[in-house]
């Protein structure tokens, strides 16, 4: 299993309505934590009901919980946006 279907599949426990997963890796070639192939540097847009009344840090915080050991590795950065379904995008 590629390390995107992995961390699709353990965001699915949040239920969400959309993901955005983007590979950035290679934008981050010589820098720390890069590794030959990807999958070591993503962008992360998901909206999900469960982030509902919640601050930034604890909607952060789910989405560490959900995928576990994978921040640790190969997971080295991760820059997320995580939104309510109401909620409008800021970008």
């Amino acid at each position: 299993m590629s390390v995107a279907q992995e961390i699709r599949q353990r965001l699915a426990r949040l239920q969400p309505e959309r993901i955005e997963l983007v590979d950035e890796s290679e934008s981050h070639r010589g820098h720390a934590g890069y590794r030959e192939g990807g999958g070591t540097h993503w962008r992360l847009t998901i909206v999900a009901p469960a982030f509902a009344g919640k601050p930034t840090v604890a909607r952060h915080r789910m989405v560490y919980q959900a995928l576990g050991e994978l921040m640790q590795h190969p997971i080295h950065a991760l820059a997320i946006n995580a939104r309510a379904p109401d909620e409008k995008d800021p970008r």
